[in-house]
Parts: C-alpha cells; sequence; structure tokens
C-alpha cells in the first residue's frame, strides 16, 4: 500500500522513548516457539535444487497437453533417474485445472499459452530451494515471452516441453504436527539503503531463528517498493534466513507499463513466484492468494460504481482488491483436494477484509463473501499486508464497513493483518542498531507474525523487530495537556510558520489534567476480542481497562482523544503516518484526585489464550505546571 504522505527518514534524536516500558514478565508465546535447531542445520541440510524441464528437438507428442512426473529426489540431483520412484496423489495445477498425480506419480493438463503449472508440497516433502532459499515448485509457459516491459517479465519460453517434471525429498520438518509458520508482511524497500534497514532489522532476527524450516517464511505482497530490480537484493536477504522462502504478490509488485492483468506481475513470476499457488506442512494447508488486480477496469471492477478509480484503464491506471476468475476457479478446485480436518491458512496482500480500511472497496477484496463460502464449516485463518498495520480479528468480529460495502454480519472465522517488516515505510528515527522506528499508523511497531501450530490449531504471536516476544505492549497518557499539544503541532506541520509547539515530559501531569479526563493507554499490538487489560495503580486493586473500539459493527473512532499518544508524538515530531486511531487500543481515566507526587502503574495485558504480558509506567503529579 502506498503512504498518504511523502516518506521521511528524520535521524532525530528521540526524547520521547521514555514511555515505552518493558514487559518485565511474561508467559512464554505459544506452543514451544522458543525450541529450536542447532544454528547453521537448515545451510547444512537443506534440499537444493530446480524443477527439471525436459526438452528433445521432436517436441511433446501432443502440443496442447502438459505432462510430467513428481518424484522422490533420493540423490537430490533434480533429475528424474530411472530409480526414483514417482509419488502418488501430489496435487499439480496450471492455475485452473487442478489434478493429482496417478500411481507412478505422472500428471497431465491441458496447456496454455500464458500458464504458471505448480505443485502443491505434500506434507512429509520438501520442495527444493535455491542458494538463495527460494522455493522452486513452478514452471512459467509463456511461448513468445512477456510484452515489453521496462523490468523485463517473462523472457520467451519457447515451445512447451516434452516434460515438466517436480523433484521433491522426503522430510521430518514438513511431516511434524507442530509447524511455526513465519509471515512477513510488506517488507518493501524503495531503494538499497532501505534494503539494509530489512537486513539490520527483521531479517536478522530471523536470521537467528530455526523454528520455521518446515513452513518456513511467506512473504505476503509489497515484496519491494515498486523498483522490480530490488528483487535480486530481496534474494541476498532470504539467504539469511533459515527455511523456505516463499512470496505473493502485492501492490507495488506490478510491471505497471503492462496494459492488461494479463502480464501485470509477469517479473514477478520470472524471478520469485506463481501469483497464486498453495502448499501443505503437518496439518496445514497455506493458500498464497493474488488479491491485485492491475489495471482494474470499469466493467469488471466498478460495475457497482464504487470504484470510480477503475474508469480509465489507459490514461489512469489504478490497482483493486479483486480475485481473477481463473484463480477463484482454482481455488475451489484447489480446496476440493484438501481433506477437512486440515487448517486452511489464505494468505494475501490486500486482505479479504482489514479494520485500518475498512470502509474501502478498493482496499478490501471483492469477492470476500464467496470466499467465505468455499471455507464454511473449516478451520481457516486468514493474513495480509497491505494496510501496513497489525489487526487481530477474531470470528464474529464486524465493522461498520465490511457490513455497508460487502454485507459481512461477522468473520466466519479470524482474520489478521501481519503488520509490516517496513512498518511506516522505514519513516521516523532511525534507532541505534541502524534501522528507523517505523510506527505504524495504529501504533503498532515493525515486525513479523508467526502462526505456532499443532495439529489443526494455532495461536498467533508478533514479535517486535529487534525485541523478544514479551515485548507486546506500549503505555502512554492521553492527557488534555497532549491533546491540545496534537492539534496545535498538526497544524504547525501544515505551515511549519513559527516556534514548533513543546510537548514537555508527558509523564507529568498537572491538576487540571486530571480533571480534564486523563487516560493511561495500552496498545496491545495483537490484542483482540477476547483480550482483557488491567492497571494496578500504585498499591491500589487492579482495574479494567477499556477497549476503545469494541469490533461489534460500530464505525472507526478517530482523532486525537482515540490515538495512542506516545505513538502519535513521535510522529508528529519525526514524521511518518500518525496512530489516530487503533483496533486494539485499551484505555483506563486516572482518578481526578490522584493525590500530587510519584505513581507507579502496573499493566497486564492478556490475550484470547491466557498469555500475560506486563509493563510498568511511573509518573509524576503535580498541582501546577
Amino acid at each position: 500500500m502506498s503512504s498518504s504522505r511523502e516518506r521521511t527518514k528524520l535521524h532525530v534524536a528521540l526524547a520521547l522513548t521514555t514511555l515505552v516500558a518493558g514487559s518485565l514478565a511474561a508467559v512464554v508465546p505459544a506452543s514451544g516457539a522458543a525450541a529450536a535447531t542447532r544454528p547453521g542445520a537448515w545451510n547444512d541440510s537443506a534440499y537444493r535444487g530446480h524443477v527439471e524441464v525436459v526438452r528433445t528437438p521432436d517436441g511433446p507428442a501432443d502440443p496442447s497437453v502438459l505432462t510430467g512426473t513428481v518424484f522422490v529426489d533420493r540423490d537430490r540431483d533434480s533429475v528424474h533417474d530411472r530409480h526414483e520412484r514417482g509419488l502418488r496423489g501430489v496435487v499439480v495445477s496450471n492455475g485452473r485445472d487442478v489434478v493429482t498425480t496417478d500411481a507412478r506419480g505422472r500428471y497431465r493438463l491441458p496447456a496454455y499459452d500464458n500458464m504458471t503449472v505448480f505443485i502443491t508440497q505434500p506434507s512429509g516433502y520438501q520442495v527444493p530451494v535455491d542458494e538463495s532459499n527460494v522455493a522452486q515448485f513452478h514452471y512459467n509457459h509463456l511461448p513468445e515471452g512477456s510484452p515489453e516491459l521496462r523490468y523485463g517479465g517473462i523472457a520467451p519460453t519457447g515451445p512447451l516441453p516434452d516434460a515438466v517434471n517436480f523433484p521433491l525429498a522426503e522430510s521430518r520438518d514438513t511431516q511434524s504436527r507442530e509447524q511455526h509458520c513465519m509471515i512477513a508482511g510488506d517488507l518493501q524497500p524503495y531503494d538499497k539503503e532501505e534494503v539494509g534497514y530489512a537486513r539490520q532489522g527483521a531479517i536478522a532476527d530471523l536470521s537467528r531463528r530455526d523454528d520455521y524450516q518446515g513452513c518456513g517464511t511467506l512473504f505476503i505482497g509489497d515484496v519491494v517498493g515498486d523498483d522490480l530490480s530490488l528483487y535480486p537484493d530481496v534474494r541476498e536477504l532470504t539467504k539469511l534466513t533459515n527455511g523456505p522462502a516463499r512470496f505473493l504478490p502485492g501492490n507495488h509488485d506490478l510491471d505497471f507499463d503492462s496494459e492488461t492483468a494479463e502480464h501485470s506481475f509477469d517479473t514477478f513470476r520470472a524471478q520469485l513466484a506463481p501469483a497464486y499457488y498453495s502448499y501443505d506442512v503437518g496439518d496445514v494447508h497455506v493458500i498464497a492468494l493474488n488479491t491485485v488486480r492491475y489495471p482494474c477496469t470499469p466493467e469488471v471492477d466498478n460495475a457497482d460504481g464504487l470504484r470510480p478509480q477503475c474508469d480509465n484503464p489507459s490514461t489512469r491506471p489504478a490497482y483493486n482488491g479483486r480475485i481473477s476468475d481463473d484463480q477463484l476457479a482454482w481455488l475451489e478446485r484447489d480446496l476440493a483436494k484438501v481433506g477437512r480436518d486440515k487448517l486452511v491458512v489464505l494468505a494475501s496482500h490486500i486482505s479479504l477484509l482489514n479494520w485500518a480500511d475498512e470502509g474501502s472497496p478498493i482496499h478490501q477484496v471483492d469477492q470476500v463473501r464467496k470466499v467465505h463460502e468455499l471455507l464454511q464449516g473449516r478451520k481457516a485463518v486468514a493474513v495480509s499486508g497491505h494496510s501496513h498495520s497489525i489487526e487481530n480479528m477474531k470470528t464474529g468480529d464486524l465493522a461498520k464497513g465490511w457490513k455497508d460495502l460487502f454485507g459481512v454480519e461477522g468473520l466466519p472465522f479470524p482474520h489478521i493483518t501481519a503488520g509490516a517488516i517496513s512498518g511506516d515505510w522505514y519513516s521516523g528515527a532511525i534507532t541505534d542498531e541502524g534501522y528507523p522506528v517505523a510506527v505504524g499508523r495504529d501504533g503498532g511497531m515493525p515486525g513479523v507474525l508467526t502462526l505456532d501450530v499443532r495439529g489443526n490449531s494455532f495461536r498467533e504471536r508478533f514479535t517486535v523487530t529487534g525485541q523478544d516476544d514479551d515485548v507486546q505492549t506500549q503505555l502512554g497518557l492521553n492527557s488534555p495537556t497532549y491533546r491540545e499539544w496534537y492539534a496545535a503541532r498538526q497544524s504547525w506541520n501544515d505551515d511549519q510558520e513559527g516556534p514548533e509547539p513543546q510537548l514537555g515530559d508527558q509523564l507529568v501531569l498537572d491538576r487540571e489534567d486530571l480533571t480534564g479526563r486523563t487516560w493511561l493507554t495500552t496498545n496491545f499490538w495483537m490484542g483482540s476480542t477476547g483480550s482483557t487489560v488491567t492497571v494496578k495503580l500504585d498499591r491500589g486493586r487492579a482495574q479494567r481497562a477499556t477497549r476503545t473500539q469494541e469490533m461489534r459493527g460500530e464505525d472507526q473512532l478517530i482523532g486525537a482523544e482515540w490515538s495512542d499518544p506516545h505513538a502519535a508524538a513521535q510522529q508528529l515530531v519525526n514524521g511518518g503516518s500518525v496512530a489516530d486511531r487503533s483496533m486494539h487500543l485499551w484505555r483506563y481515566e486516572l482518578p481526578a484526585d490522584l493525590a500530587a507526587g510519584e505513581h507507579r502503574a502496573v499493566v497486564t495485558a492478556t490475550d484470547s489464550y491466557g498469555r500475560t504480558f506486563t509493563d510498568v509506567l511511573e509518573f509524576q503529579i503535580v498541582e501546577q505546571r
């Protein structure tokens, strides 16, 4: 997703960081996530190879049909040797049709002039990865190649091969019922400097983890920021990770010079992955969708008049959140091959539904109700990126825009917006570790999502870049003084005339702040329906804080009163979005008669699984400033 303002990278000393209180204690996050194999084990044992494309001078007997074999590559040379058995029951697709291999591992698929043929990796086996750890499980067929595109697209593939054979290696990692699936939102570097920020930040964190070798990392779109020549730099980053890397496309991965949607992701397909596909690990079926249609057109995307951006594809091309008809047919056929006891992880860039853009038909998916119908009765979770926010939305949650735009009456299964490695587009002050603070529009921090899976059940957790898993909250004080400064600073930022309004020490409140209503705020990044926040002030009893958005169908509450004061104070000074709304903010009103002097608030956030996280905020009351 594009930032609505110029992205800034101000190297400013941040005086406001004292507002964040590090967690003092926490239950270890879900299901043994800290367990790891020895460092370097992935590179010692990774199955490296490629898809085998077989050509002969005579070509295939029937050029309208693609054939091949899925085989167990015992010697790991990516060549289907005589002694290597074919594997029965593996799902193979051309992006439209879906078939399974026979007893000898063979498949037959109709051939199209523009198609990507791929397999669904079965549990207990691993597709090969290349030297950059990028999974190799597909073949692009485009005889004449892409139309002329700035970043190259797909080179001419020539006639249909005699066979495309897909190698697999046996894998205990993908067979295990315990999986840790890394979901990485919006890496989105616009230049090599920002590639370096990612390397110093979230990628460095991933390089130190060894718990995701089976499921790997799924980068859920906006892999780069419009400059597709950075894909090789991204591959240098995935070399540092400890598991297979997979990608799905986002609206900043487009070939913007493509005149039709048919070729709008050709460079992505050539260098990274199919535009959509699926794979299995343990008891999980992961579906990677393409939810970006570019250029969108009036007859397809704006038939209901809600998307006028799509009315001029030739002169003012734009994108829309939509699944193509071919892909929707593939999705239905793919799911028909999946046992109903599996957990389905439905991953996309543009969300089926999200909260940050709940009133936008462009930034959610047109066919959301159809997708919900296809998953009816299944255990499922949708994960997405795009909005650069963290949103943990549970079954039954409802936002006003979902009902108004799509007729959705409540989520049929959890939907999670996974945050972003780039955070708020690498904005804000630079940390000592060499990457920007990049506090998000919801007050969230840069980082990655993990789905910790046992069998067909999962628990989600968000890991802030550079932090331990017990850092899950940030605290602040939303006072009248802060709210007055918020308005003055916004106005000053617009014209920058006169002296800058100064906020002063946010941890000092006076009597007027208390009588004018001051809230202690808790931004609980993965907080959701079913979570609670309590505040223990000094030696008093713990009191429940109130969630600002109940997710019962209400509209968004926007403005200084509903903002995260810690995040917004940084953003208004150092640039970036402003956290003027959040679906995971709790607040507790401080008593108006609180005595002058030093005070200590102990805040305990409890998630929907009963995991607890404790923060402390110390502040001072004075009678008058």
